[in-house]
């Protein structure tokens, strides 16, 4: 009986960019570290009162110009989109309809 052979496993040829290595104006500046200080601001600017539905707040503030960028930079190909952004066609055409984006 002839051995078989092992399956070749194909690597993506292309690097994945996981925004870790943005470069802006010389400076590394990861997307998480300006999502901090936004939120430190945020808190800051509060003057006493209590915040409320913070989840929700930062998802309103983040989902639609994520959206926006990520169709932009695929030509409003929402499969490549909803690829781009690790979620299902279906759940990218349901949010774009919640936010009223692309009407």
């Amino acid at each position: 009986m002839a051995a078989r052979k092992k399956p070749r496993i194909r690597k993506d040829p292309t690097p994945r960019f996981d925004g870790r290595d943005l470069k802006v104006n010389g400076k590394g500046v990861p997307l998480r570290t300006q999502a901090e200080e936004a939120l430190q601001s945020y808190f800051e600017t509060l003057n006493g009162h209590k915040p409320a539905r913070l989840y929700a707040l930062v998802m309103r503030e983040v989902e639609e110009p994520l959206f926006k960028v990520v169709l932009d930079h695929v030509q409003g190909n929402q499969s490549r989109a909803a690829t781009i952004l690790g979620i299902n066609r279906g759940t990218l055409r349901k949010k774009l309809r919640e936010l009223g984006i692309g009407e």
